[in-house]
């Protein structure tokens, strides 16, 4: 039997997963990593940390399952975008990874868009906004502050391509994954000649531009014995962990909408061609499946404003949730499910670190209006919950204001586990959301990808109805 084996390598942890063709979860290990942070600005982490979890947890999740080694048939690689990589002409790593949420190069994002300016940035890359983290102006910044690096450097390399030069000793990377680098016009699908004409580097210097869920070779003997696998094992690329996590959800139609609430709200709505809104707020980036986009709108404080509130307000609650064996999140919904709809008129603009779609203001702040004597703990987590309900409702209306079609929504994150919070977005929404069997999403759609690349289904369409499983549907109250 066919095992596929997909790695998600996130911000502070990288995790494994083996799957069969049908989508069923065999074995999972999480391998966690600390960043390191020299200044504020600066976030980085040794690249070979990123290849000693990724060994350390395929070996696991191969002898938790008890696998046959030569029973893996494909790995394919996922997780964050924008975390760049610089490697010599041995392939040798000569500087930390600066990951994305590195702030370094501010002065390079402004020097960029005011050269070429931000309509027609969006109108190539389909990015609304010229952000520190993306990766041409991390080199930009490199090639200004660390001359003698940026001259050493033969590739500037993704997680995920490293990872695969690893297991297969090719340099390749993909249309979604290089979507948020400003380096790519995605409506062309080609490495954007100006931009990289302007930091001073060469098409080759970047990995060769493939599709997610393509055959990118076998792996080595010695990237197949780092991992415990063998030579038979062909490495997939993968994609962007929101895209990839969208395909593990199903969601790689039109009309389709996948949304993460998690420490942050994501949101996927798939399209069949490069969309762009003239209000320019909401990122286009390409899709996984073969020829598809998506719309990718998001907000930096979802979940992470109720992790807020819990640490600065219910710290007594929740040492008592854990003495009691809860969970502080579900002893904190179980108190907002006392409290009516609407919060008794209490609400929250939840924007603790500045407000993104559908309006793009970083300096914007969280606003608790019309408190009285009357509201209590309960009113103001449901207010939370109902603000995130209502960010999401907005959103959406975008990305239907734009012609985008929804017609199924399925939630994912940690949020997806609340019955209430759930309830809450499908009353305010109006509409039926649907929940998944798997919760790890991005490891799915790698998984399902490596299924399709090794034809055990002929599309990602195929795949995705046999591997992708529904847990229930929550109908909104059609009173409220």
């Amino acid at each position: 039997m066919a095992i596929f084996l997909a790695i998600d390598v996130g911000t502070t942890s990288l995790k494994a997963a083996l799957f069969d063709r049908n989508g069923r979860l065999l074995a999972i290990d999480r391998q966690e990593y600390p960043l390191l942070t020299p200044t504020p600005a600066f976030v980085e982490l040794d690249v070979e940390v990123y290849w000693q979890a990724c060994c350390a947890s395929v070996h696991n999740v191969i002898d938790r399952y008890g696998a046959k080694p030569a029973d893996v048939a494909a790995v394919c690689v996922t997780g964050q975008g924008e975390t760049l990589l610089f490697l010599d002409a041995d392939g040798k790593p000569i500087h930390n990874a600066i990951v994305w949420l590195d702030q370094r190069a501010v002065e390079e994002a402004q020097q960029i868009a005011g050269l070429f300016g931000v309509d027609e940035i969006y109108q190539i890359t389909g990015q609304p906004e010229v952000q520190p983290g993306w990766p041409a102006c991390k080199i930009l910044w490199l090639r200004k502050n660390k001359p003698d690096i940026f001259n050493r450097t033969a590739k500037y390399l993704m997680v995920e391509d490293f990872l695969l030069y690893r297991l297969t000793g090719g340099y390749y990377t993909d249309y979604s994954l290089q979507s948020s680098s400003l380096l790519l016009d995605v409506k062309h699908r080609a490495w954007w000649p100006e931009i990289l004409d302007y930091l001073g580097i060469r098409a080759d210097q970047l990995g060769k531009l493939v599709n997610s869920g393509e055959v990118i070779g076998h792996l080595t003997g010695a990237g197949a014995e780092a991992i415990g696998l063998t030579t038979s094992t062909v490495a997939v690329s993968g994609g962007m962990d929101q895209i990839v996590g969208a395909v593990g959800a199903g969601n790689v139609t039109s009309g389709v909408v996948s949304e993460i609430t998690g420490g942050a709200l994501a949101i996927l709505a798939s399209i069949d061609r490069p969309l762009l809104d003239p209000g320019r707020r909401v990122p286009c980036q390409v899709h996984a499946p073969a020829g598809m986009y998506c719309l990718m709108p998001y907000g930096l404080t979802a979940g992470m404003a109720l992790k807020w509130f819990r640490d600065e307000f219910l710290q007594f609650e929740s040492r008592e949730a854990l003495a009691n064996g809860l969970d502080p999140y579900d002893a904190m919904t179980q108190l907002a499910s006392t409290a009516p709809a609407g919060s008794n008129d209490l609400i929250v603009l939840p924007h603790l670190e500045g407000a993104y779609c559908p309006e793009f203001n970083p300096a914007a702040k969280a606003v608790f209006f019309g408190a009285t004597l009357r509201h209590s703990k309960a009113h103001f987590i449901r207010a939370i919950l109902e603000s995130v309900a209502f960010m999401l409702k907005r959103n959406l209306a975008l990305l239907e204001n734009m012609g985008t079609p929804i017609r199924t929504i399925y939630s994912l994150g940690g949020a997806a586990r609340s019955d209430l919070w759930l309830q809450i977005k499908a009353d305010v929404l109006q509409k039926s959301i649907t929940t998944l069997q798997v919760e790890e999403a991005p490891l799915l759609g790698a998984a399902i990808l490596g299924a399709t690349a090794t034809r055990q289904y002929a599309t990602i369409d195929e795949a995705v109805g046999h591997m992708v499983q529904g847990k229930k549907v929550i109908e909104p109250d059609p009173v409220l």
